[in-house]
């Protein structure tokens, strides 16, 4: 049998490449060698669809969980393993939540998916062998945001619910970011109010397009009055829900940001130290929205800050899967 001689001309090519890419390439077949992954575990319906997510469980896991919210633009992503390949050689379980989407459902709307997640994921804690009381957040931009909206505001269960999973408290033990929106009435300076009406966010619009059921009219109309429009953009801002009881929160910005402006993070800082609340904030220099690779050059600072809040001092003996 005769052989193209094109695919073994490429095999040579790529056995000889030593450049950083091919590393990283290689680094991260290794990396997907030892972690298990299943997709599509539904957590939850809405509107007759699924919500689903990715679980991602290492060879050897720590006891501690990170929901990673695949959200950009309020979009559902389906970001990279490689976006959080350092947890995963930390022996962190990661679950990938798909949310809701824009144009068809607003942020608030799209909030409560990430509650349902977190239940879903605490609830099941002894099927994925992690501890319930040892569960982070991350995401990036309007993940960044989502993330920190549920982890300021999460709570204990709501104790009458039908649903076992809705009775499951959904509080993080930490969080940890990339430029957040945190302040919609007061965005980039005080009183300015960011609806998806000026700037970069008017492509998002549909993220801010809130409805009401209208009874007189049997349908859904839009909310147009100021004073509900402002309460509901006040219900969108995390820093509305920063308690003492929220949790240790890390947040990195760029400072040459002009989608999200750096003063997003700063204030949510402020808010979070005046309130007792561990915090901090990397400003990276010369960095916009995004900078290149950021998941890979900051993924070891987000390890680091989820393994000195979510470590506990005799952590469980590591399960190793066979």
């Amino acid at each position: 049998m005769k052989l193209n001689p094109m695919p073994v001309l490429v095999l040579t090519a790529l056995t000889f490449i030593v450049s950083g890419a091919a590393t990283t390439a290689l680094a991260a077949e290794s990396l997907a060698a030892r972690v298990r992954e299943v997709s599509d575990v539904i957590y939850g319906r809405k509107s007759d669809m699924a919500l689903t997510m990715d679980v991602f469980t290492p060879a050897t896991q720590n006891g501690a969980a990170i929901v990673h919210l695949a959200n950009g633009g309020w979009h559902r992503a389906h970001a990279a393993p490689g976006n959080f390949a350092e947890l995963l050689k930390r022996g962190y379980t990661v679950f990938r939540v798909v949310l809701s989407s824009e144009p068809k459902f607003t942020v608030l709307e799209q909030a409560p998916d990430v509650a349902r997640a977190v239940r879903f994921i605490r609830f099941h804690a002894n099927s994925y062998h992690i501890d319930p009381d040892r569960i982070g957040i991350e995401g990036a931009s309007s993940g960044g945001h989502l993330s920190l909206l549920h982890a300021m505001g999460g709570d204990d269960g709501n104790v009458q619910a039908p649903d076992a999973v809705d009775r499951t408290s959904s509080r993080v033990q930490a969080a940890a970011v990339f430029f957040p929106l945190t302040d919609l009435l007061n965005y980039g300076a005080v009183g300015a109010v960011q609806a998806g009406d000026f700037g970069p966010l008017q492509t998002r619009r549909a993220s801010f397009d809130f409805a009401e059921y209208d009874p007189t009219s049997h349908a859904y109309v839009k909310v147009t009055d100021a004073a509900k429009r402002r309460e509901l953009l006040r219900q969108a801002s995390p820093i509305a829900y920063v308690t003492r009881l929220s949790p240790p929160t890390l947040l990195i910005h760029g400072d040459k940001d002009v989608v999200v402006p750096l003063q997003q993070s700063e204030v949510l800082a402020a808010k979070l130290k005046e309130s007792g609340v561990p915090v901090k904030l990397v400003v990276h220099k010369d960095g916009g929205h995004p900078w290149p690779d950021f998941w890979r050059v900051d993924g070891p600072q987000l390890a680091d800050w989820f393994d000195k809040y979510l470590n506990k001092p005799h952590p469980p003996e590591p399960r190793v899967i066979r």
